[in-house]
């Protein structure tokens, strides 16, 4: 008793959690997979109407190519964010965790099979609107593992971050707050629809503390080729962030923070 008979990984529940992590937004894939699309192509339609041929070029850019990465990539953060809090928040709230916390799975395992659901609806959402993006544009991708690297570093980041927040918060509301008032703020605020490099003192520095800043920087650098920030180091900052938030949730999947009673 008590004995793990199946080796240092538990492969099948591993694959187990994961694969329900995916269904639960396959499920639904008309809100998860093809809202988003149409929220981005609102998006480009109202700035496009709005601001018609009247907006100059951004760093060299004509606007609505430089809005592209960037409304991607907040679309990514917003579906990476929502996969992992939703699911801990409602097993909580209707009182099923103890699903997943009586199976043999570790830390570990728990945490690679929560985001592995971000990782693949991230990437689904990131290949869907890119894919409209290039049509609706004309314009290519110019450095794909660029661009492929920072979906999955935003995926990590804000899967993790999802897990923190459906730990810490014991209903809806909690989450609607966390989500309302720091991650939608965060990523509007990061240059999505904008240069930081025209903000005034010390509005352009204090974006330079934004990790999601670093996440929309480099997928633009990945598709148009432009940057705000030198990419190598919004690549280190990134991963840093990735790395301090995964560990800090293994630690709270493995004390039971909040999650057992």
């Amino acid at each position: 008793m008590g004995v793990r008979r199946f080796g240092r990984v538990n492969w099948l529940g591993l694959r187990t959690l994961a694969t329900r992590e995916v269904m639960r937004f396959m499920a639904v894939w008309q809100q998860t997979v093809f809202a988003p699309l149409m929220t981005a192509g609102l998006f480009v339609l109202v700035f496009a109407l709005a601001l018609g041929q009247g907006r100059g070029e951004v760093m060299g850019l004509p606007y609505l190519v430089f809005l592209g990465p960037g409304i991607l990539m907040m679309t990514v953060i917003q579906n990476a964010f929502a996969n992992t809090s939703s699911s801990i928040t409602s097993a909580k709230v209707q009182g099923n965790i103890v699903d997943t916390l009586m199976p043999p799975l570790s830390a570990g395992e728990l945490l690679a099979g929560y985001l592995a659901g971000s990782v693949v609806r991230a990437g689904l959402v990131a290949l869907v609107i890119g894919t409209g993006m290039v049509v609706v544009t004309g314009a290519g991708v110019a450095h794909p593992v660029w661009a492929a690297g920072f979906v999955l570093l935003a995926a990590l980041l804000l899967g993790g971050l999802g897990i923190l927040a459906g730990i810490l918060a014991q209903k809806f509301d909690q989450m609607a707050a966390i989500s309302n008032f720091i991650i939608t703020p965060l990523s509007f605020l990061s240059g999505t629809f904008y240069s930081v490099q025209n903000l005034p003192a010390p509005f352009d520095t204090l974006s330079h503390w934004n990790p999601i800043f670093y996440l929309i920087d480099g997928a633009r650098y990945g598709v148009t080729g432009v940057s705000d920030a030198p990419p190598l180091r919004g690549l280190v900052i990134c991963g840093l962030c990735v790395a301090g938030v995964l560990w800090l949730a293994w630690r709270w999947l493995k004390s039971g923070y909040r999650m057992k009673a």
